[in-house]
């Protein structure tokens, strides 16, 4: 039986692996993934991350290259996978996970490649896991090109004609942007646009949001709830500059569909020759099957990534402790709680 297995080759799960050898515990991570980086690699190709170098990094190794500069998501895959060699952890791809049990003292794993057995488990897997895509997508003719955003790579896959992007967080407002250099764009937002600095005096907004305290903000202080409560905010102003300029329209809230029609909340309407659906995720942890995890909103109960089953714990979620803990940047402050968290917990077994 392992001490610890790690589910998820991501930057949660090697940053928790880096502090788990820092302390001499023994632990294995798995993936469904071929290949080291594939989170990063496998998504739009001119994905640019808004958060310089220098916060785009995990414990132990700096990020190649320019430390003010933003890295693209190709490098972060390189880097991830550059990362796990480094520090030579114990890693076992292409191997999805079925079922999570509980078992007498620990856990029982199945996966596409036998079973694992731990004292202690670690969920790494991250927020994206299955691609929201609203009911009118059903309505809509078979003639109109639909992708969501995670199958989005380029605009190569989109046929001529118009685009409705609908979803104007980073990632929809990044391929709108990219999409209105060849394509007439539509942009559809659920709520007023909220446009932040990529840079203040040559130095990154994160810099300052790291010096006020605002990443490390916890649930459940006052400051944590403030920032909770606040709008998504969209990094850059190359979207705000677009639409200034007539190059993306902004639509509200896409409402109905019929054919190739799309109507909006303020019965607006365009058709649509392509539809990019940037409307994000949902958590599916259904493959967990244990009692009393998940409460009566079918959430997982647990405090700073401790899970109230005892030796299971979560990370890289988005506000499991602080507004910081699914960044990459910031993923290893909740690594090293959660590494110290089972080394005591060891010590008592």
């Amino acid at each position: 039986m392992l001490d610890v297995l790690i589910i998820g080759t991501g930057q949660a799960g090697l940053a928790a692996a880096y502090f788990l050898k820092k302390k001499g515990i023994p632990f294995m991570l798995i993936d469904k993934a071929k290949a080291l980086g594939d989170s990063w690699r496998n998504r739009y190709d001119s994905l640019q991350l808004f958060t310089p170098r220098n916060y785009s990094r995990l414990p132990g190794l700096d990020l190649p290259g320019d430390p003010n500069g933003l890295p693209t998501k190709d490098e972060v895959a390189a880097y991830l996978s550059e990362y796990a060699l480094t520090f030579d952890f114990p890693i076992q791809l292409d191997t999805e996970v079925k079922s999570l049990t509980s078992i007498p003292r620990g856990f029982e794993v199945e996966t596409s490649r036998g079973t694992i057995q731990s004292k202690n488990v670690i969920v790494a897997t991250g927020p994206f896991h299955k691609p929201y895509v609203p009911a009118i997508s059903q309505s809509i003719s078979n003639d109109t090109t639909q992708l969501h955003s995670s199958a989005y790579r380029n605009p190569g896959q989109l046929t001529p004609g118009s685009v409705l992007v609908v979803g104007a967080g980073n990632s929809g407002a990044q391929i709108a942007v990219e999409l209105s250099n060849d394509f007439d764009v539509h942009l559809s937002a659920s709520n007023q646009l909220h446009f932040k600095p990529l840079y203040i005096l040559r130095k990154s907004i994160f810099w300052y949001y790291d010096k006020l305290g605002f990443l490390q903000a916890g649930n459940h202080t006052k400051r944590g709830k403030w920032l909770r409560q606040q709008p998504e905010q969209i990094y850059g102003f190359q979207l705000k500059q677009r639409l200034k300029e007539g190059k993306i329209k902004l639509f509200p809230r896409a409402a109905s569909a019929e054919s190739r029609t799309v109507f909006f909340a303020d019965d607006q309407y365009i058709e649509a020759d392509n539809i990019i659906w940037a409307t994000g995720f949902r958590p599916d942890f259904s493959w967990i099957q244990i009692n009393h995890l998940f409460n009566e909103h079918q959430e997982i109960t647990q405090f700073n990534g401790i899970s109230n089953i005892p030796g299971l714990y979560f990370i890289g979620l988005p506000w499991l402790s602080c507004r910081g803990s699914a960044l990459l940047g910031w993923v290893q402050h909740d690594a090293r709680r959660i590494a110290e968290y089972i080394n005591n917990d060891l010590k008592t077994m």
